[in-house]
Formats: structure tokens, C-alpha cells, sequence
């Protein structure tokens, strides 16, 4: 989507780890993004993308790793030359839905987010037929719905995960936190520390869902009521959209965590 930060780089450190050439694409594909959104929660920032190229491949030639060969930066034409990304939304077009994964938690509420991820990742795939394709773990329901696209395509590609890259505050590195501002940043780690207790409470042998969902709720219902009492130039709005426990799998809603497959 480019807006290339250290998760990205991570990314493509952990692929020059293989003796190949590195493909990177970067675009902003529009079919995943809402009608809110648009492609402006996304601006153009090839220069300095291609620029944090040039230095990472200097640092992977002295390391003696494999280097990016090529980028990959195609136009909106290009990757939906008969009709525009936004026919998404109107169901018009040649689009990829894996069902049910693309509809529930977050494709819930975005609605065309992971049918325009999986359409696009196909599209991408097939421009470039790669041996092997990188994501973060960050987005973990779209790793999971690429691993099917990958099975149920029939594509030869295999699919590798890498680690969350986060802040010294826990903060999960994102191309949108820019766009958080100081106020809002400051707030944003409400996240992680939700699950921080959850996490802690699970490895203190508390596996139900109901039970490890109503902590993470708590921790920002608690921040909802601090926020409230300050003044309103001060304040931030939270808004919890979902907490869930799923299988790792299928991403379907379970209602307890079975310790040797994890959730």
C-alpha cells in the first residue's frame, strides 16, 4: 500500500534471508478501502518508498542477503483495466470473496475490505508467480484469508508470516498511525494493553471466551470513563468495534481456548 515503514522493511529483510530475487510491490489498491476511507487515507509516497529501498539494499549487500531486485509499482489501469476497483462496492466485476472469513470481525464491519485484499493479492500473484509471499502478523485475518486464497487457488506460492513490528510503547507499526496525532497516539496503546490483560489472564489458566473477551473490554470502558471527565479539547473518543476469540484457522468465533492449538 506503500507508505514503507519498519514493518514493511521487516518484511523484507525476512525474505532476503532466501537466495532470490525480491519482488516489492507497492499499491494502493483501492478496492479494499471504504467509501470513507478513499485512496487519500493512502497518499503517493513512491519517492521516499524507493529511497528506503535504495538504503535497505545497501545494508543487505554488506550483510552479504539477498537484495530487491525489483519494484513493482502498478496503476489503477493496470490492475483493474475493464472496470473501476469501486464497482466493489456496487457487487459489479470480477472480484475474489472467500466466505466466511472475508465477513466476519473485521470484515463485518468493512464490509468489501477483504474481498479487495484477496482480489487484489490475486491479481498480484499472478503478475509476479512468486515462490514465496511475505506478510505481517499484525493483520492476522488477512494472512489467514491469503493462506486459503493460496489452497484454494491452486496457486504455488507459500505463504510466510512475520512478526508484529511495535513501537517502544507496544504500539503495532501502521502506515495510518501518522495520521493518529499526538492526542490520539497517546490513547491508541489502549489496544495492546487490553490484550496485555488478557494475555496475562490466560497464561494465569483463564481460557474462556467470555471471560478473556469481558477483561479486554474492561481495560477500555475504564479508559472511556477517564477520557469523559476531561475537557473536551483534551478528550478522545473510543469506540470498541470487537473483541473476539477465534480459531486460528477459520477465524470462526470458539468459546474457549484449547491450549495446544492456541487461539
Amino acid at each position: 500500500m506503500g507508505m514503507l515503514h519498519d514493518g514493511h522493511l521487516s518484511l523484507i529483510r525476512l525474505a532476503a534471508q532466501q537466495p532470490s530475487s525480491i519482488f516489492v510491490s507497492i499499491y494502493a489498491n483501492p478496492s479494499q478501502l471504504t467509501i470513507q476511507e478513499g485512496k487519500h487515507s493512502y497518499p503517493s509516497t513512491i519517492d521516499s518508498d524507493l529511497a528506503l529501498l535504495v538504503a535497505l539494499n545497501e545494508e543487505l549487500r554488506s550483510n552479504g542477503s539477498g537484495t530487491v531486485h525489483v519494484v513493482f509499482a502498478p496503476t489503477d489501469q493496470e490492475m483493474y483495466p475493464f472496470s473501476p476497483p469501486n464497482d466493489i462496492q456496487r457487487g459489479l466485476g470480477s472480484f475474489v470473496n472467500i466466505l466466511p472469513m472475508t465477513s466476519i470481525l473485521e470484515g463485518a464491519d468493512r464490509p468489501s475490505h477483504f474481498v479487495g485484499v484477496a482480489t487484489v493479492c490475486l491479481k498480484l500473484f499472478n503478475a509476479v508467480n512468486p515462490d514465496k509471499v511475505y506478510f505481517g502478523e499484525k493483520d492476522y485475518q488477512q494472512t489467514v484469508i491469503i493462506k486459503r486464497l493460496v489452497q484454494d487457488f491452486l496457486l504455488d506460492a507459500e505463504v510466510v508470516v512475520g512478526k508484529t513490528m511495535r513501537e517502544d510503547d507496544g504500539m503495532a507499526l501502521s502506515s495510518r498511525n501518522v495520521f493518529l496525532g499526538t492526542r490520539r497516539r497517546a490513547v491508541a496503546t489502549i489496544l495492546v494493553r487490553a490484550l496485555d490483560v488478557a494475555r496475562n489472564a490466560y497464561e494465569g489458566g483463564e481460557v474462556g471466551r467470555d471471560e478473556l473477551v469481558s477483561l479486554c473490554k474492561q481495560v477500555v470502558e475504564e479508559e472511556q470513563v477517564k477520557q469523559e471527565q476531561l475537557l473536551k479539547l483534551r478528550r478522545v473518543s473510543l469506540e470498541i468495534i470487537y473483541f473476539e476469540l477465534a480459531n486460528r484457522e477459520s477465524m470462526t468465533a470458539i468459546g474457549s481456548v484449547d491450549p495446544e492449538k492456541g487461539a
